[in-house]
């Protein structure tokens, strides 16, 4: 006798329930993508006992007739593919012909579904499986679909379900995703006949956003918005500091699909790279339009998971988009008739022409980079004398096609400090007026509107780090050869990470050679990185690499080393500063791409604007 048998088609069903159904907002997933897929403008979900006992999903979408609503009560029946080239270009949310046989399954199912010219609907009644009865029925055009007591006839997989409250959220959230992309279409969810949250159709997807993320964030929202060959992106980020401790801000959709993707979330987190610390997440809404055919929404029968053609594209041309939209939060990009406030509601404004866009359009004069050139030079030479008394080096200046980084003690020989003005960059810090340093570790400044603190080795931080970097694109590096090379012993592992890292950390101006066996030899640094300590620098920058892993992008590595250099050389809290250099920071400051937060992605500013002051003082109302 044959061991081998066929499964009931009930059986299967059940099975195949087991992973479409995972819980009621799985049942109301793949219920309401059926609804947008019918083309409905308005979609009614109503919800008992956080989906336990009954789950109805109304729709006003364009209804089956009789032979079709029997036909998608079987299994692997759909009409939205036909051949075999139709899988590898799905272009609607379901396709798969799983989901109502499956749900029928583990539910007492009724189906009632009426096209537009029809005179008269069908009422379909299921139990687990079986189909009951089947009938005329009185009902607008669209569909309704009831589901009553899910897992009724599977109490193993009942048992598994949480509280009421929280299957209730998971619904909440399945919807609230469902609306941000589809703005046009109204979402009504009610639980135990009470109204959760209706999402009226909107004529601006801001509006919607709104409506799932709240007011308050709509003003801290910036605009997303990239094309590269076929990849469309679009959506918006949120300002770094209105992070979260979860990844439940984070709404990615592909092609209208929403979907829990790690390509296209580890892209979002790289965009914002140096802007949050470890532990915080963005809240971002992004849209992304790949051709049909290049990817494939087909990995699992949740389709929350895909997969790309061209992965790397489509990571880099993410991380590149938010990237550029978050760069307009920061200070030096604000109107300067409309200051930007930090840590308060309203949104920075940003320039009318972008700095990139503004430095082809606009070369720099031949005689005011030679005139730059020479200040900084000058300011070079007589920095020397003050860094006596301060341990930490003086930045050099740049290189003239590059923005001028004056040094940390800029005097010129009359004794009066260098002024000069990044030549691309608009001025911001600069024009701050200093007041005080406040325990030797915040800096306080005046603005137009307001009162800044800025905290210094936050700030010296970034400004090591983008000048360590803009050394790594020149043809020569500005290094310090040591009087004695000093060398390092390392374990073997060590020794192996270091063999790979030294030719990459002499673009930095960082030279390290083999001196034998796991010992290794410094013989140049950075010019303004401080030689004492080297070896343990060189130690922590193995063991970063070490952390983060062979795997990473080299790129990703040195980046991370940097940092570390950066923060081995930054001026500590409770370090008395003078005013010059104070200044002189502050002009570095405008210098940078990223002046808001330090490589780490703390914070290096924090703003109160008049307003805020005098509401705290209660003098306005």
């Amino acid at each position: 006798m044959s061991r081998i048998r066929i499964l009931p088609e009930i059986l299967s069903n059940k099975i195949a329930a087991g992973e479409v159904v995972a819980r009621p907002a799985s049942v109301v997933k793949e219920l309401v993508e059926n609804a947008i897929d019918a083309g409905s403008t308005r979609i009614i979900v109503e919800i008992e006992q956080g989906g336990r006992k009954l789950i109805r999903v109304s729709d006003n979408g364009q209804g089956m007739g009789r032979d079709d609503a029997l036909l998608c009560l079987e299994r692997y029946a759909t009409s939205k593919i036909a051949k075999d080239p139709d899988l590898f270009a799905i272009r609607t949310l379901g396709f798969r012909g799983e989901a109502l046989p499956s749900i029928a399954s583990v539910s007492r199912f009724t189906l009632v579904t009426r096209e537009t010219d029809a005179d008269v609907g069908t009422q379909i009644e299921v139990a687990g499986g079986r189909i009951n009865n089947v009938s005329d029925a009185g009902a607008p055009p669209g569909t309704m679909i009831v589901v009553g007591g899910l897992f009724y006839n599977t109490p193993a997989r009942r048992k598994f379900l949480k509280s009421i409250d929280t299957e209730m959220g998971h619904i909440a959230d399945t919807i609230a995703s469902m609306a941000l992309c589809r703005a046009s279409v109204q979402f009504r969810l009610s639980h135990n006949n009470r109204i959760v949250k209706n999402w009226a159709a909107a004529a601006d997807p801001t509006d919607r956003v709104a409506d799932v993320l709240g007011a308050a964030i709509k003003k801290e929202l910036h605009p997303v918005d990239r094309v590269t060959g076929d990849i469309e992106i679009s959506g918006w980020v949120a300002a770094p500091r209105m992070n979260r401790s979860t990844a439940r801000g984070i709404y990615l959709f592909v092609n209208g699909r929403w979907v829990k993707d790690r390509v296209i979330q580890h892209a979002l987190f790289a965009g914002y790279t140096g802007r949050l610390m470890k532990g915080q997440y963005p809240v971002a809404v992004l849209f992304l339009k790949v051709p049909f055919d290049q990817v494939d929404v087909n990995v699992h029968p949740t389709k929350h998971e895909i997969r790309f053609a061209h992965q790397k594209l489509v990571h880099d041309t993410v991380r590149d988009a938010v990237a550029d939209a978050l760069r307009h939060f920061d200070p030096t990009r604000w109107n300067v008739n409309e200051p930007g406030i930090a840590g308060s509601a309203q949104r920075p404004t940003t320039l009318s022409e972008p700095h990139a866009e503004y430095k082809r359009a606009h070369p720099p004069d031949h005689q005011d980079v030679q005139a730059g050139d020479a200040m900084s030079r000058t300011a070079d030479s007589t920095a020397h004398a003050a860094a006596a008394e301060n341990r930490h080096k003086p930045l050099p200046s740049a290189d003239p096609v590059d923005t001028p980084v004056l040094p940390i003690n800029p005097i010129t020989r009359s004794g009066q400090p260098a002024r000069q003005s990044p030549l691309w960059k608009q001025r911001f810090f600069a024009d701050l007026t200093f007041i005080g340093q406040y325990r030797g570790t915040y800096i306080i400044c005046e603005a137009r509107d307001g009162l800044m603190l800025i905290d210094q080795h936050a700030a010296h931080e970034r400004i090591v780090f983008e000048h360590l970097k803009r050394q790594s694109n020149a043809r020569r590096p500005a290094a310090q050869r040591l009087l004695l090379p000093e060398a390092i012993d390392l374990g073997f592992r060590e020794a192996k990470i270091l063999e790979k890292l030294a030719p990459e950390l002499d673009r930095y101006g960082l030279e390290i050679e083999p001196f034998g066996g796991n010992t290794f030899v410094v013989k140049a640094v950075p010019t303004l990185l401080d030689s004492g300590g080297i070896s343990g620098l060189v130690t922590q920058l193995v063991e970063k690499a070490a952390e983060i892993g062979a795997g990473a992008e080299m790129e990703t590595i040195l980046d991370e080393c940097l940092i570390v250099m950066a923060c081995h050389n930054a001026i500590r809290a409770h370090q008395e500063l003078t005013e010059m250099q104070i200044r002189a920071m502050l002009e570095q400051l405008d210098a940078c791409d990223n002046p808001s937060h330090c490589p780490h992605g703390r914070p290096i500013w924090i703003r109160w604007t008049v307003k805020d002051l005098e509401k705290q003082f209660q003098r306005i109302v």
